[in-house]
């Protein structure tokens, strides 16, 4: 079998196992990307245990919430069907793992990047070196992934101010695929975080949850 495809089927089991009979033993987790540069990586550390926490509850899936951490360049990555970005600084990739990032992708594989503050000066040229034939498309509003159990009417929600600019989503695509999502000005995962940390409103914390779930069940269907 094809090595792509071989991780294709793994990849697949792993998105299935998400949905379990109650009280299993669950089986994936999310994943945080280690990357070089000098940027934060770990940036919003409570986010993905949070953000598991909330799709087990309201999407009825298993998700472990102790999330695990994995560098760019790893096979580890193909263990995980979500991976998130973040950060507030510089990224840098080599050769040999944008060429890793590149085959997860094709593999499958999902890439959340969330713009931190500062990120998108970096994030753009690092992931063209993954996909140099691929530009980020700004999503219409209508895209499947506004529209799973819950409804973002405008695209993504503003959690934090920034620059005051509107948030926006932006996406790779790869052959009718969504294979990178990247939020800007739009900080879902500080929304993710323990309420103590940000102190925002309830109501800002729970429209980044549902975009955040939006997220996980659209891949977990495609």
């Amino acid at each position: 079998m094809h090595r792509i495809t071989l991780i294709f089927a793994f990849l697949g089991i792993f998105i299935l196992s998400a949905f379990t009979v109650e009280n299993e033993k669950p089986v994936i987790k999310f994943a945080l990307l280690k990357y070089n540069g000098g940027g934060d990586w770990y940036s919003n550390p409570t986010a993905l245990p949070n953000l598991a926490r909330f799709c087990n509850k309201y999407l009825g899936t298993n998700i472990d919430p102790a999330n695990a951490t994995v560098e760019v360049g790893s096979v580890e990555i193909f263990n995980h069907p979500f991976v998130h970005m973040t950060g507030h600084g510089n990224v840098v990739f080599s050769d040999l793992e944008a060429e890793n990032l590149r085959q997860y992708l094709l593999a499958g594989g999902f890439l959340h990047i969330d713009d931190n503050y500062g990120m998108d000066p970096f994030v753009r040229p690092s992931m063209k070196k993954v996909f140099p034939e691929l530009e980020f498309v700004e999503l219409p509003f209508d895209h499947p992934i506004y529209n799973q159990s819950f409804k973002f009417n405008n695209g993504v929600p503003k959690i934090h101010k920034h620059d005051s600019k509107t948030a926006q989503g932006f996406g790779l695509i790869w052959e009718g695929r969504l294979v990178c999502f990247y939020t800007y000005e739009c900080d879902l995962g500080d929304g993710w975080e323990d309420e103590e940390v940000h102190n925002d409103p309830p109501e800002v914390r729970q429209k980044a949850f549902q975009m955040g779930a939006n997220m996980v069940e659209y891949v977990f269907s495609n």
